[in-house]
């Protein structure tokens, strides 16, 4: 990042595709690590995910994927995550599609994508948030997580016409799959037909290898477009 934010300044791995922008312009996808990929190694945030599977999947090399990674002890703060975008979508100018802008994450990055979606509602095409919450008291551990922001309940309801596919593992013991029950629940009863949640039965917190395996998972994503 070019300034800090919130007294953060992130840095970020970024994938670019060789070919020429599409018609429309590339789509951009926001990756957001777990706690346990903070720090100042680029490397560890290749460890799961979009950013260790760009070459498996058609749908991610053809894409802008912005992998940035959270300082240690940090929390993902949506003011710093959102200039991160901009910054990038500014680089870019033309080559990119702003109505096709995703996001997701694992863990501490399932509680980023829940918390940068709820406060700007608007913005995304689609979001997966795997593994996480909004609360950030509820994640069990010895974590420090400094900065972190405070989950606005109230702000759902502003949610339930963005496509979002949340999933966690039934047996996860660092973030309980009853967080993520509550968001969808909480999302139907305002109205949203467009939120889907997937249980994997038996499997621990480790919910995200399954699903950024699944080929299904990048079709399902990138199929959404942002409405005007």
């Amino acid at each position: 990042m070019k300034k800090s934010v919130s007294g953060q300044k992130l840095k970020y791995l970024i994938s670019v595709p060789n070919d020429k922008p599409q018609k429309n312009g590339w789509p951009v996808l926001l990756f957001l690590h777990g706690a346990g990929e903070r720090g100042n190694d680029l490397e560890k945030v290749k460890v799961h995910g979009p950013p260790k599977l760009i070459n498996k999947f058609p749908e991610l090399k053809t894409a802008i994927v912005i992998s940035p990674q959270c300082p240690t002890d940090g929390w993902w703060e949506t003011a710093t995550l959102m200039n991160l975008l901009k910054e990038v979508i500014d680089s870019f100018h033309q080559e990119i599609n702003e109505q096709r802008i995703y996001i997701t994450g694992l863990s501490l990055g399932g509680y980023g994508t829940w918390h940068l979606i709820s406060r700007y509602p608007k913005y995304f095409a689609a979001a997966a948030p795997i593994c996480g919450a909004g609360d950030v008291s509820k994640i069990n551990g010895n974590f420090v997580f400094n900065g972190a922001e405070e989950f606005n309940f109230s702000k759902t309801k502003e949610l339930i016409k963005l496509p979002i596919w949340v999933f966690h593992g039934s047996k996860d013991n660092v973030v309980p799959q009853k967080e993520s029950e509550v968001l969808v629940k909480a999302l139907k009863e305002a109205g949203s037909t467009s939120i889907k949640f997937t249980s994997y039965r038996g499997l621990g917190h480790d919910s995200w290898t399954k699903t950024y395996n699944n080929p299904e998972f990048y079709r399902w994503l990138f199929s959404h477009s942002r409405k005007n």
